[in-house]
This record gives C-alpha cells, structure tokens and sequence, in this order.
C-alpha cells in the first residue's frame, strides 16, 4: 500500500492509457452523479413530508362534526351535529387503551392587549393532552395543566409572537393580558415547528372558556393520538371503527360523510411510506444498474490493459515478481480509477443539488442534499466497486507463464 514504486507504476500506467482511463472513469462518475441527485431528489421529498406533518404528532386522529347530508332515523338532512364534554368523556373512556393522548378544542377570535400594545389573535381552548399532539415546544414557564382545568383558571400560554407583539419593552411571562376586556396570567411562552400562524395563537383551559365565553360544555373538535404500538393497519381499522360509534351515537346515516369526519394521520403516513419505500427501490436499482455498468466498463478496460503489458508482467514473473504482487497493481490501479471517478461524480451531484434545490421547492421537492452517510456508503462502495472491476483481470495477469508472455505478439 505505501510502496512509492508501486505508485508511481500505477500512475505511470494511467498516464500511457489516459482516454481509456477517462472512457473507463466516466460511467462511474455519471452513475455516482445519477445516485446522488436522484437520492438528494427523495430526501427533499421526505422533508417536504416531514415539514407539512411537523405541527401534528404523525399519529394523530382528529375529529370533527359538521352537517348532515342525509335523512336518517327520523331525523332530516341538514342537522347540525354538536359535540359536548360528554363525548370527549365517551372517547376517552371507551377506547382507553387506544388512546394515547387526547383533547378537545374550542375556537376562539380575541382581541388582545397589554399596556398600549393592541391586536387580534386564535385562542384554542384545550386540555393539557393538546401540547404532545401540536408538538408544542415551551420556551418559558409551563403549558395548562389538569389543575388549571379543574379549577377553570385565567391562565394563558402564549406563542412566541404573540409575546414579540405585544410585550415589547418586558418579558410576557407572569404578566397579565386583556383577552375581549378579561385579565389572563401567561404562565407560558411556546415555540411552534409548525410556522408563524401557529406561534401567534394563545392557549387557555376549555372548561375556562366554555364558563367565560358561552357558560355551555361545547366543543368543537376532538384531536386524539392512537397508541403508537399499533401499525398503519391496526390504527386505520380503530379509526374506522371509531367513526361508526360516533355516527351510531348521534344517529348519523353510516354513508353520510360530512356529519361526523375523522381524518386520521396513518392513512396519509401510510401512503407516504409506500411511495418514499418505492421511490428508494427505484433509486437504487438505478444507482445500482449504473454503478455495475461502470464497473463493467472498467473491467473492460483493465482487460485491454492487461493484454498490452503482457510481455511487461512476464519479464516481471521472469524476474521473480510474485503473483501477489502482480494482482496489486492492477487491482490498485482499478481502485484508484474508480475511485477518483466515484468522487468526481458525487462532488458534482452535490454542486447541482445545490445549485437546482432553491427552484425545486416549487415542484414540493425541500432542501435536496445527501448525507454523510451517503457519502461513507459510497467511498465503500466505490472501494469494493474498483476492487470488483480489476481482480478478474490482474487474478488473470497473475497466472500468465512468462514463456508465453515473452513469445506473445
């Protein structure tokens, strides 16, 4: 390996044979270049995937009720369908070992103030499940807890915006805010993945804002997440199964779909899956159809090479060059073809990764690039490529009789 002779054979031997060695260089430069891009092509994909799910926990289920499009038991199309607590309750008890977390919400339009600072903000009213479903992260203080709940409290959490709007010269955290006139303590500050509309909504109790806003028990959504030890298969049957309880529960007709719609995470997650899992297929047998066809043409090459030293590798077996020592140079200079070319072709995959990815956002395709662990797989890949393309040819130069070679035209 650190013999200097030895290198300087090898690079002497490129030299003498350079378009060939380019010719041989190029197909696993261009097939590392399609890799790359087309791997560089899916990770932007995922992240665009992972960016639109980042506000949501991936196993989410939630629940919403609207109106009815169908007659039924009764009842005429067009009713409107309200849940209460008491449904919130029915879910949470019925389907305990389901559920991992659950909540209801409650919309609300405020107008917000503190000191002289005025504007209008989103209120969610919720239980305290809701911070592990919205991926809320707390920046200061705490998120509403059981106790504020039960004891209907004037607490608010706050997004970061909200604070940067209104609290421009103190910290928010322990102030009081004027909700529609009302004074509410923010025992938190939150930050949000899910982008700047997310961080300007305030959280409160919902049993505070059904007392204060309505002095009812409505609600307006029920968000839940399943038990994340279920797969897709198992958490879209309990979605499903769910669906029919609620529509037999408020005597809804089982085809009418806007009355009761649960939308639940796994199917989307479900479908992501399989096409990020095929598109990767795709790409690697691509990858790894143009790889071998390199492989093959370097081969080839080193074939040819072999054939024209010849009479070189027989004086050297005449001399007393040992078999080993043979397969080493070809086998080196196959390595070193390949990898040279592997790298060429990965570094300019990367540069046009990088030049193309900011267009690529219109067609949903978000920051493209490889990994390092990309790049690991692929120096070893390429490693084993070079060592594949030039053992049959040097094991083949290694057994030649030097009688022979030394009479071969």
């Amino acid at each position: 390996m650190f013999d200097r002779d030895l290198w300087r054979e090898i690079f002497q031997s490129i030299n003498m044979n350079r378009t060939r060695s380019v010719l041989s260089g190029f197909t696993v430069a261009f097939a590392i270049l399609l890799f790359t891009i087309l791997f560089g092509i899916a990770n932007g994909l995922n992240n665009t995937f992972a960016e639109a799910f980042a506000d949501d926990a991936n196993n989410s289920i939630f629940i919403q009720s609207g109106t009815t499009t169908k007659a039924h038991k009764g009842y005429q199309a067009g009713r409107q369908i309200q849940f209460k607590n008491k449904d919130y309750d029915y879910i949470k008890e019925e389907y305990g070992d389901k559920v991992q977390y659950i909540t209801s919400r409650l919309y609300l339009n405020v107008n917000a103030s503190f000191r002289n600072e005025k504007n209008t903000y989103n209120v969610r009213a919720v239980h305290p499940d809701h911070q592990y479903l919205e991926n809320t992260k707390m920046k200061e203080g705490r998120y509403i807890n059981q106790l504020d709940l039960d004891n209907r409290s004037k607490v608010v959490v706050i997004g970061r915006l909200v604070e940067e709007d209104l609290f421009l010269k103190t910290t928010a955290l322990g102030k009081y805010l004027s909700l529609n006139g009302l004074q509410y303590k923010i025992v938190g500050i939150f930050t949000d993945d899910g982008g700047d509309n997310e961080e300007r909504l305030i959280y409160m109790p919902i049993s505070t804002a059904q007392r204060v806003y309505g002095n009812n028990d409505y609600i307006d959504q029920i968000n839940l997440t399943y038990n994340p030890e279920m797969n897709y298969d198992k958490a879209i049957a309990f979605s499903n199964s769910l669906t029919k309880d609620l529509k037999d529960r408020f005597d809804v007709a089982s085809s009418d779909q806007r009355a009761i719609r649960v939308r639940n995470l796994a199917n989307e997650s479900k479908t992501v899956n399989q096409m990020t899992f095929g598109l990767g297929v795709i790409i690697i047998v691509i990858g790894f159809g143009t790889l071998i066809a390199g492989v093959v043409g370097v081969s080839n090459i080193m074939i040819f090479i072999v054939k024209e030293r010849t009479k070189e590798i027989g004086i050297r077996k005449a001399l007393g060059a040992s078999p080993k020592s043979i397969i080493s140079i070809i086998l080196m200079e196959s390595i070193l073809i390949t990898a040279i070319a592997g790298y060429v072709g990965l570094l300019s995959g990367m540069g046009v990764l990088e030049f193309i990815g900011p267009s690529l956002e219109t067609y949903f395709i978000k920051d493209p690039s490889v990994s390092t662990t990309l790049v690991i797989g692929a120096t070893i890949t390429l490693i084993i490529a070079g060592g594949i393309a030039g053992y049959l040819p040097a094991k083949k130069a290694s057994q030649i009789k030097p009688i022979v070679a030394l009479r071969d035209d």
